[in-house]
């Protein structure tokens, strides 16, 4: 949900400036191309010192400008252009990459640059002022994936779980594809949020084919079993060291593996008692799940509704539900997770429902 801006050009070198400024000027700007900074800001001293009119002045500047920005010294940069009366939509995004989110917002605000503004607001933490940015946006062109997404973001950072859905449920529906389920996802995981919920989320990344680096796969593993979802952690590694996403040589990988292995054996041990139990049949539901017993993790995470840890089990109820392959049936206990602190969780699975298949 970030930007990335050019930065300074280098400018045309006038063929009127005399040798003594053109040269040291030409030498900057071929030192800055090969990263020599050091001898691009003594070029640009040189050309400086010998500078007698404007235009000569305003040429050292630009080109200072662009060896700044080649350097990432965005805040001299800006300084530079600022000093000759740039206009403010090249001010803009040097200011953002300086984090100069106050000025940026200034510049881009006269400029038009609207998705600047937006984004130095949630770099100020400011999550109300950039969805109201976003919302304009989205409302000249309601098809602006872009905007959306960033517009979900702010929602999320906002606490605007409403907004949020709303907002989601338009993105996906404009553009289902699994590089969307990704982009979306990926973002989501890095908040806050209950370690179960984290869980439901990774197996939605799952599902959609999201899950694409040997880290994702082991976090999720981890996760899983500490949830008590150590046959599903086992599951998902094996997956991807079959799928080359892991190395078949990584340690850590074939530790988990071990280690959920004896926990989901242990865990199938007792199972069948523990799901008559509304206290320990999140267990026992678990379990089933991650043997792939898809009746019998439904009907234990139906009895653990009754239990300590009712939304967890809904949840986990309607994954199992759904890769039982009752899609309309595992929509439908979604959509009636309103509430709570899966319903963020359940309402990506609702949509993933709907959308899908």
């Amino acid at each position: 949900m970030g930007l990335l801006f050019a930065g300074a050009a280098a400018p045309a070198l006038a063929q009127a400036l005399p040798p003594a400024v053109g040269r040291p000027l030409q030498a900057a700007q071929s030192a800055a191309r090969a990263g020599n900074t050091g001898a691009a800001q003594s070029a640009i001293d040189q050309a400086r010192a010998a500078a007698k009119t404007p235009a000569e002045r305003r040429a050292v500047s630009q080109m200072a400008a662009y060896v700044y920005t080649r350097s990432g010294n965005f805040g001299r940069a800006a300084a530079e252009l600022e000093a000759i009366g740039a206009p403010p939509s090249q001010l803009a995004p040097l200011y953002y990459q300086a984090r100069q989110y106050d000025k940026a917002i200034a510049a881009a605000q006269k400029s038009g640059q609207t998705t600047i503004i937006a984004q130095s607001y949630l770099q100020q933490n400011k999550p109300a002022e950039a969805a109201k940015i976003y919302q304009q946006m989205v409302a000249r062109n309601p098809n602006n994936l872009a905007a959306l997404q960033n517009l979900a973001g702010a929602q999320f950072a906002m606490g605007d779980r409403a907004g949020y859905t709303q907002t989601i449920q338009k993105l996906v529906r404009l553009d289902p594809t699994p590089a969307r389920w990704r982009s979306l996802l990926a973002d989501m995981k890095n908040q806050p949020m209950s370690r179960e919920a984290k869980l439901g989320l990774y197996h939605l990344m799952l599902e959609t084919g999201s899950i694409r680096s040997a880290a994702e796969v082991e976090d999720f593993a981890k996760v899983a079993i500490v949830s008590g979802q150590a046959g599903y952690a086992e599951k998902v590694v094996r997956s991807a060291v079959a799928g080359g996403l892991v190395e078949p040589s990584n340690s850590m990988a074939q530790k988990i593996v071990d280690a959920a292995s004896k926990r989901s054996a242990d865990a199938l041990r007792t199972a069948t008692a523990d799901a008559k139990d509304p206290a320990r049949a999140l267990g026992a539901g678990n379990a089933f799940l991650g043997a792939n017993r898809y009746p019998d993790a439904i009907s234990a995470y139906t009895v653990a509704e009754k239990g300590p840890n009712a939304d967890s089990a809904r949840l986990f109820r309607g994954i199992a539900t759904l890769k039982a392959g009752n899609r309309a049936g595992a929509r439908q206990i979604f959509e009636q997770m309103k509430t709570g602190p899966m319903a963020d969780i359940a309402g990506l699975w609702a949509l993933y429902s709907a959308t899908s298949g």
